[in-house]
């Protein structure tokens, strides 16, 4: 497995709850940072990340409208209990009236987080199989995944998928979601993914997959001009038949590096993908972001 990240991403400051911070006075560590449109913070209590919509007043309070990528909204008092790039500040709310945020999606469809900053890396991952398969999870869901703080890893194929997770080490706050090319009933990617869950501790992993042989044909054949992908004889190079088909250039693997690039620069939002990719990427992400379950 690659590991495109370095291993020191995971190395987060412990979050305290908001009566420890208030405690503290917000003196030392703690900065006052206003809660300017667009800032992405995150609300040490209940973990909630998003970006500021307003600063409003409700009841003789100033309180301040958090909107996450999915375009959920909650409200929380201004003031102690607020994490701003890694660091707990103190949220103020800003010298002049701030203007709603502009309503935008990003590629994958979610609502755009204006001036959205990475977050601290989280523990758990997302692993995929191969660099195109991480390229086009890049381009689509990047924005996302650096929102939610997830990071991206490539596996050299899933045939070792039950000794890769046992070295991940998967528990509390460090999940793992992991997609698969061709995850179809019977195939032998299905009974590694099978095997590989089982070996795990129960809902630290999940594995889902899409139905095709390369993760190509998980882009609607239309960009390309075609009406649906070509189908290549059993034995031969699935890659290079596909650009053969094309006419395109397929003799060495740099021609098979050129062919992606062209098809991935075709695709410029979620609508060009096919709904069996999406959809299991959506899972998987909402998975390795999920809240920790409460104890008792």
């Amino acid at each position: 497995m690659t590991d495109r990240y370095g291993h020191d991403v995971l190395a987060a400051p412990q979050r305290p709850g908001r009566a420890d911070l208030t405690a503290r006075g917000g003196r030392g560590s703690t900065t006052r940072q206003a809660a300017e449109v667009g800032l992405v913070v995150e609300e040490v209590v209940s973990g909630w990340v998003g970006a500021v919509l307003r600063v409003e007043k409700s009841g003789g309070l100033h309180v301040v409208v958090l909107e996450d990528r999915r375009g959920r909204r909650r409200t929380f008092p201004l003031g102690h209990g607020f994490w701003v790039d890694g660091r707990p500040v103190e949220l103020v709310a800003p010298a002049g009236p701030a203007a709603p945020a502009a309503p935008t999606r990003t590629a994958s469809g979610s609502r755009a987080v204006v001036g959205a900053r990475a977050r601290v890396a989280r523990g758990s991952r997302i692993w995929v199989e191969g660099k195109h398969d991480a390229e086009l999870v890049e381009k689509v869901w990047g924005d996302d995944l650096r929102v939610e703080g997830v990071v991206v890893e490539m596996l050299d194929g899933v045939d070792d998928l039950a000794a890769e997770i046992a070295r991940f080490a998967p528990g509390q706050g460090r999940r793992l979601g992991v997609l698969v090319d061709h995850l179809v009933a019977g195939s032998k990617e299905t009974r590694i993914a099978e095997q590989a869950v089982r070996s795990a501790p129960a809902g630290t992993v999940l594995v889902l997959g899409h139905p095709y042989v390369d993760v190509w044909q998980a882009v609607r054949p239309e960009r390309l001009g075609l009406e649906r992908w070509p189908v290549i004889e059993r034995g031969t190079s699935w890659k290079h038949g596909v650009l053969a088909s094309l006419s395109w250039p397929h003799a060495e693997q740099a021609d098979v590096a050129r062919g992606w690039v062209r098809i991935l620069a075709s695709v410029r939002d979620y609508r060009d993908l096919e709904p069996s990719l999406l959809g299991r990427m959506e899972e998987l992400i909402d998975f390795v972001t999920a809240p920790p379950p409460r104890a008792g």
